[in-house]
């Protein structure tokens, strides 16, 4: 990694916020709202997590409600590739596909229109890795959905929560990572 995008990834990692406990005791919730709100560091996270993707040559980028639309759909329109939402329940409109999953601190489910990754190849992109239940039931989704998953990539990933194990794909985290 060259010095310019390690003292990327610091500006970046400064931008995050630590909230304790929410959305529950205990919780350690990496909030990405300050990044957001800083243009050019926002604009450093995106361009970092499509130079990681770019070289699994996806069609698709599927983005997981709602942060991972939030650096999905630039990183989608950086690499000049489609956009496809995996959303929470009733939010779309035509025939789509659920998946129920468990969370660290609760259940909840992502569903897809049925027709949205058919035989093409996809990369999954939210902002954090923790235990992985999401991204296992986007992955599982996306599959169902006879799309090729070819990796996943996330801003944060809390390695030692062991995410990172329930994804059988390659996974990009441009700050964490394995413990």
């Amino acid at each position: 990694m060259s010095g310019d995008q390690q003292r990327k990834l610091q500006e970046i990692e400064s931008r995050l916020r630590v909230i304790p406990d929410f959305p529950r005791p205990g919780i350690m919730f990496k909030d990405v709202t300050p990044l957001l709100a800083d243009g050019p560091m926002f604009a450093s996270c995106v361009e970092l997590l499509a130079e990681r993707v770019s070289a699994w040559k996806p069609e698709l980028i599927v983005g997981i409600e709602s942060r991972g639309f939030i650096f999905g759909a630039p990183v989608a329109n950086r690499l000049g590739i489609g956009f496809v939402p995996a959303r929470k329940p009733g939010k779309l409109p035509y025939k789509k596909v659920i998946e129920r999953y468990q969370l660290e601190y609760g259940e909840d489910s992502i569903e897809m229109h049925e027709d949205s990754v058919h035989d093409r190849g996809v990369v999954i992109v939210d902002d954090l890795l923790a235990t992985g239940g999401t991204a296992a039931a986007a992955l599982r989704l996306c599959r169902a959905l006879r799309g090729n998953v070819l990796g996943l990539a996330f801003v944060v990933e809390l390695g030692f929560l062991g995410g990172r194990a329930k994804l059988d794909r390659p996974v990009e985290s441009l700050l964490g990572g394995p413990p």
